[in-house]
């Protein structure tokens, strides 16, 4: 019997648990039918053989990465960039290292992309286990590192895009370390993607090895280029931190988890996901503090969704929701911030 028609036949379904099973699956069928359609266009389309060749090997590529992160989506991960030319007896390595080893004892996985330096660091402070790895093909710099090397965990890819689809989609955080072309554009991107909502908000830390002037020197540029000529905004400095302290990057990614859980849109509404409930003392807070990104209506705290049915798992968690305007991102980290400082120290 099939996985599908034993959970069907379960004795414990309901007869709405049986018909909200059955929508999953023709929901999931009429996207399979879709990509099905695009296909057929593609031959109508009469797309040349190196287009095709393209969407070939990303649809390939993603759809086995998919499969291996799929095991690991309940796990939190954080993906460390970083030079591959780094030497172990250099203090970024050792800074990257023991980041690894220290996120993994707070049961945090680590992605890398797999390769030597600072990749390399970050998978042998986290260890095999822990380790889940983005390797991209290239003509130099293209083994994986030896941690990593023959894992079940480990994923060789041909292109960039589908690499760093991965390296923001499959994860929690990122720890930007020193690097060149590469982790610049890595970690621009990775802000790019949250600053704008293509990605849920997530920290974003740029850590530096001590008394290094690699992050730092880049901040002075954020500050002097981008935020005193009004292309960002203040509150987007807060979509990430710079330290050159492992433990105060380490906190900065566990204390963002600490009340908010998750965040979803339903429709016209933004529902953040706690693990603590806000009395009504807060949420008249949030509303006179945080009224500038709300598009109309209020902050109010919220039931699950239906349309949240497949986060099942995150049932009984409390949750408050409103009208976002999706232009005050970095805002909302600070409405995050809030929650988790209030709600954490009680």
């Amino acid at each position: 019997m099939s996985k599908n028609k034993r959970r069907l036949n379960h004795p414990q379904d309901s007869e709405g648990d049986v018909i909200e099973h059955l929508s999953e699956l023709r929901q999931h069928s009429e996207l399979i039918d879709e990509i099905k359609d695009t296909a057929d266009k593609l031959k109508a389309d009469g797309a040349t053989r190196g287009d095709l060749k393209i969407l070939s090997r990303a649809l390939r590529e993603l759809r086995y990465a998919f499969k291996v992160f799929t095991p690991y989506r309940r796990n939190r991960k954080v993906t460390v960039f970083g030079s591959a030319r780094t030497k172990p007896d250099q203090p970024e390595w050792k800074q990257a290292e023991m980041f690894g080893k220290r996120i993994a004892e707070e049961g945090w996985m680590v992605v890398t992309g797999a390769g030597g330096g600072i990749m390399e660091a970050a998978h042998a402070g986290s260890g095999r286990e822990m380790a889940m790895g983005l390797n991209i093909l290239l003509p130099f710099e293209q083994e994986a590192n030896s941690i990593i090397e023959g894992d079940p965990k480990l994923v060789n890819l041909k292109y960039f895009f589908t690499r760093k689809l991965l390296f923001v989609k499959e994860v929690h955080a990122v720890v930007s370390c020193a690097g060149g072309f590469g982790t610049q554009d890595e970690a621009f991107e990775t802000l790019t993607l949250v600053q704008t909502g293509k990605r849920d908000l997530m920290p974003m830390v740029f850590l530096e090895a001590p008394g290094g002037t690699y992050w730092k020197n880049w901040l002075e540029y954020i500050r002097t280029e981008l935020l005193a000529k009004d292309m960002i905004s203040p509150a987007d400095m807060s979509l990430f931190k710079v330290t050159d302290d492992v433990e105060e990057a380490v906190d900065e990614v566990l204390d963002f988890y600490s009340v908010y859980n998750s965040m979803r849109f339903i429709r016209d509404k933004l529902v953040l996901r706690l693990h603590r409930r806000p009395d009504d003392e807060l949420i008249e807070r949030l509303n006179e503090e945080f009224a500038d990104i709300v598009e109309a209506g209020k902050i109010e705290r919220a039931e699950p969704h239906k349309l949240e049915a497949d986060d099942d798992h995150l049932a009984e968690l409390p949750r408050i929701a409103f009208d976002f305007n999706r232009r005050g991102v970095g805002r909302l980290r600070q409405m995050v911030n809030m929650l988790n400082k209030e709600l954490g120290e009680i």
